[in-house]
């Protein structure tokens, strides 16, 4: 049974840092790519870090340089995570963050959320100024 559930969320004042973590089971994520994704109220879900089973990391334009996606794949079913280090943070990073893994053969090169098959129910970030 696949199971995704976030949590590090909460409120920061801008330049503060969060981790935001993401508990996995259901696959062995070796052939999957797994990510975050941000949303806003009225916007598109937006790609922002991105991790394949070889640990090679992607990041949209937004967060390159400020955030740090990581995993730790227990190689089984269960005791999987990703991870999402955010440092200096920034107002217009608020939003609602969510975990996703695709089932692209362990391609990790797309951000349309259509093709990720499993997802979180997220978890809130706010920015303050």
């Amino acid at each position: 049974q696949v199971y995704m559930m976030e949590s590090g969320g909460g409120s920061v004042q801008a330049g503060g840092s969060l981790r935001l973590s993401c508990e996995l089971s259901g696959f062995t994520y070796k052939r999957r790519c797994m990510a975050w994704f941000r949303q806003v109220p009225g916007k598109e879900r937006e790609g922002v870090a991105f991790i394949d089973g070889d640990k090679n990391t992607r990041y949209s334009d937004s967060p390159k340089g400020r955030f740090t996606i990581s995993s730790l794949l227990a190689g089984r079913f269960t005791g999987n995570w990703v991870f999402l280090q955010m440092n200096s943070l920034r107002p217009e990073d608020t939003a609602m963050y969510y975990c996703a893994t695709n089932n692209l053969g362990g391609a990790c090169d797309s951000d349309d959320p259509a093709d990720f098959d499993a997802w979180g129910q997220g978890t809130q970030v706010t920015v303050s100024s």
